[in-house]
């Protein structure tokens, strides 16, 4: 009986596995290079596209970081091949960025309130948010109403996780979620047969222990409440983590951020040892992920891990990738750093990219850290995707914390939900100490009239000037001074960024005791 029974589930995940078919994003459509030579691979270089409509600095992206010429007596250009003696050339810097520094902003903790705890993201005008059992909505991000309890088709061991609006996917596809599931030794037998490269060792933890496999699902719904499970495993690895997922538009792929671990290769001179050779010594750290098809993924690969001006106890826990509200090509990680051996609390970090596939510590320090011990955050605190824009023009990003350690009897554990708050959508800064100057990279405006975030001293100013267009230099602007949320950069009483539609323009920014948080065009 046992023997007959394990058959015909073999052989129905089999006929599943072959029903399933993946839903691809479109192959990205050939560009010509030079004449006659096409790619569909990108072509890297200015003017930029925004996918919105602001630019945050948390990295030099947009920033230029200049070119130089060596020039002599006469003015004339003898950069590299010129034969001047030791001070007979001069140097001259061209568009050199000067005076400024990026600086992440800490935030405000609002709360315990009431949160979805699983995911809560914009959709339009609505605020949309998730538990392990139920669906939510909100007109203002703060007050929920439940809306539906969730149903689910297909195993589905805890609800649903990260959940994320797919831009590509068919009607019936709008919303997908990542999990953390189990396989049993039978399922994974049929999995690595049909996906020989869709596993990694480490998948196989808790074999030795329990019939299980475990491995990161993927679920689908049309509308974010009632769910589809995918047959089978998006990809077999160890990944005990909120990890999350979202579609590239500039890649045509699915990405995934995961649980992974910082270790070297183990030796092939002993047995193996896969329960015992790496879950005590190895740092908790990020791995990546990516697909052009939903259902299928490859292992992932590592990130970003600890850094050596961490402390040696210190591993990252979770990443909590989103990006800046109103510019979706603009990524942001925000990991808690848990101190397990030490003390058992976490911090929350920042970090950037431009692409998704590099990041960097955002200069600034800790954003949070876990609160005096009998708080109800004083124990560890999280942070969750995503980071939203509530109607005031408040940033927040979904914040858990809890009374206890991390690892602590959980018995009596409490705590709340609430936000970690930028007001203003002040999340990170351009710096001027004193004077401070850059160019930016040439893009192709989404709007002709421009809008800066930005604090003065009360004797600083900030100023923009159109590069190439009459009546729009450094010189005809009228500077930002104070506390200015989106206000609207003028040139000699106009507004109009003076360039013809489809004209790449190129911003020069000039600030004096200031901060700059951002631009935006509309």
């Amino acid at each position: 009986m046992l023997v007959c029974s394990l058959e015909r589930r073999i052989a129905a995940l089999l006929a599943l596995a072959l029903l399933a078919v993946g839903v691809a994003a479109a192959p990205p459509a050939e560009r010509e290079v030079i004449a006659g030579l096409n790619t569909p691979r990108l072509i890297y270089g200015h003017p930029y596209e925004l996918a919105g409509r602001r630019v945050v600095f948390t990295n030099w992206h947009y920033i230029q970081p200049g070119d130089l010429d060596w020039r002599n007596a006469e003015g004339k250009s003898v950069y590299v091949v010129g034969d001047e003696g030791l001070f007979g050339a001069q140097h001259v810097g061209i568009n050199a960025p000067q005076g400024i520094r990026i600086q992440a902003q800490k935030p405000q903790v609002m709360g315990p309130i009431g949160l979805p705890g699983r995911t809560i993201l914009q959709d339009g005008g609505k605020y949309k948010g998730w538990t392990s059992t139920d669906y939510f909505e909100s007109a203002d991000g703060v007050h929920w109403e439940k809306k539906s309890p969730l149903a689910f088709e297909g195993p589905n061991e805890d609800g649903v996780f990260h959940v994320f609006i797919d831009p590509s996917g068919p009607p019936e596809e709008r919303f997908k979620s990542v999990w953390v599931g189990h396989i049993t030794r039978a399922e994974f037998d049929v999995f690595r047969q049909q996906r020989p490269d869709g596993w990694e060792p480490r998948a196989l933890l808790l074999l030795g222990e329990k019939d299980e496999v475990t491995c990161l699902r993927g679920s689908v719904s049309p509308d974010g409440i009632s769910w589809k499970t995918l047959p089978e495993p998006l990809v077999a690895e160890y990944c005990d983590t909120y990890n999350t997922c979202y579609y590239d538009a500039a890649l045509r792929k699915y990405v995934i951020y995961t649980r992974y671990w910082s270790l070297g290769p183990r030796t092939d001179k002993l047995p193996p040892d896969i329960r015992g050779c790496w879950t005590g010594v190895g740092r908790r750290a990020i791995g990546r992920t990516e697909s052009s098809d939903f259902r299928q993924f490859p292992p992932s690969q590592m990130i970003l891990e600890p850094t050596p001006d961490m402390l040696p106890s210190e591993v990252l826990y979770t990443n909590c990738r989103t990006t800046i509200p109103g510019a979706p090509d603009q990524h942001l990680m925000f990991p808690a750093i848990w101190n397990g051996s030490v003390d058992d609390t976490t911090r929350i970090g920042l970090a950037s990219s431009h692409d998704g596939i590099v990041w960097h510590w955002v200069p600034g320090g800790d954003l949070l850290r876990t609160q005096p011990f009998g708080q109800w955050n004083g124990g560890c605190i999280w942070v969750n995707p995503e980071l939203i824009e509530l109607p005031d023009g408040t940033w927040a990003l979904p914040y858990v914390g809890h009374n206890v350690p991390h690892k602590y009897p959980r018995g009596q554990r409490q705590g709340g939900e609430g936000y970690a708050v930028w007001p203003k959508g002040r999340l990170a800064a351009v710096k001027a100490e004193g004077h401070g100057e850059f160019t930016m990279i040439p893009l192709l405006p989404p709007g002709r009239t421009l809008k800066v975030n930005a604090l003065t001293q009360r004797t600083g100013w900030v100023k923009v000037g159109v590069q190439g267009i009459d009546g729009r230099a450094l010189a005809d602007c009228t500077p930002i001074i104070g506390d200015q949320h989106w206000t609207a950069i003028s040139w000699k009483g106009g507004t109009d960024l003076g360039v013809n539609d489809g004209q790449p323009v190129t911003l020069k920014i000039e600030l004096y005791q200031a901060e700059l948080y951002g631009l935006q065009f509309d």
